[in-house]
């Protein structure tokens, strides 16, 4: 993969060559400015060659190959996320889209989707290698790159989704274990609360037992204070004595006023 990657940059970094010239003296330096900066960038002399290429725009500010060559200058002296890199994509992206030029847009379309590609925006880049596709159907390190670029994305996708479960998978599990640790407060307070009560009635005084107990005690006092067992027996017995006395005189009188030949009525006749 890295191999691939470093073959696509390789043709990322080229330079385009100078096409000819008129006589025109403005042209001729143009294409000199042109050709120092190439000299330069082969030597890997890149800053040296970012001056030379602006000198042929200081000319000739629409020099497409100056411009294209400028960008190529930049991208070997930035790194992913440096100036220089933004310099270089706000000029090949002028250039995809305007470039009189097919070659130097195809290029263009080509600089953007490795740009992209180190910046991990895959679904860009395969967008850009399309685009250099279309110009030019033959560029093989676009078809490459392309193929790259897909399975990177579908990666990148697979692993986006597995974080997510796994995220989802954490949070379904934190949740759990905040409802066990609620679970288990709630039980721990209501053996609290059942405790506290259980307390509570032990320590609480038995009132009605005890006020229970008070009168068996005071019945007793109350027997002494008054007469006693044998006297009331007595006296129970003493009536029942009279009672029978009584009974007794009645029954004699009523057999002794039913006697025959005493106080019976005189006949009428």
């Amino acid at each position: 993969m890295k191999k691939l990657l470093t073959a696509a940059l390789m043709a990322l970094l080229a330079v385009v060559t100078v096409q000819g010239a008129d006589n025109d003296n403005s042209t001729r330096r143009e294409r000199n400015h042109i050709v120092d900066g190439n000299r330069f960038y082969r030597q890997e002399r890149y800053a040296d060659a970012e001056v030379a290429y602006k000198k042929a725009l200081d000319i000739n500010p629409n020099n497409e190959t100056a411009l294209f060559n400028l960008a190529s200058s930049y991208l070997r002296q930035g790194s992913a996320s440096g100036e220089n890199v933004k310099e270089a994509s706000q000029i090949l992206s002028g250039l995809a889209k305007n470039a009189q030029d097919a070659t130097i847009s195809e290029l263009s379309f080509f600089n953007l989707g490795n740009i992209a590609f180190n910046g991990k925006d895959y679904k860009q880049s395969i967008e850009h290698y399309k685009n250099a596709l279309r110009k030019n159907p033959d560029n093989d390190k676009a078809r490459e790159n392309l193929r790259l670029a897909q399975k990177m994305l579908e990666q990148q996708n697979q692993d986006q989704n597995q974080d997510q479960n796994q995220d989802q998978k954490n949070q379904d599990q934190d949740k759990n274990q905040d409802q066990q640790q609620q679970n288990q407060d709630k039980q721990n307070q209501d053996k609290q609360n059942q405790d506290r009560n259980q307390n509570k009635d032990e320590n609480q005084p038995q009132q009605p037992q005890q006020q229970n107990q008070d009168r068996q005690t005071q019945q007793p006092k109350q027997q002494q204070g008054g007469i006693s067992r044998q006297n009331a027996e007595q006296i129970l017995k003493t009536m029942e004595n009279e009672e029978n006395a009584t009974r007794q005189r009645v029954e004699a009188e009523r057999r002794k006023g039913t006697a025959p030949g005493r106080n019976q009525p005189a006949k009428p006749w």
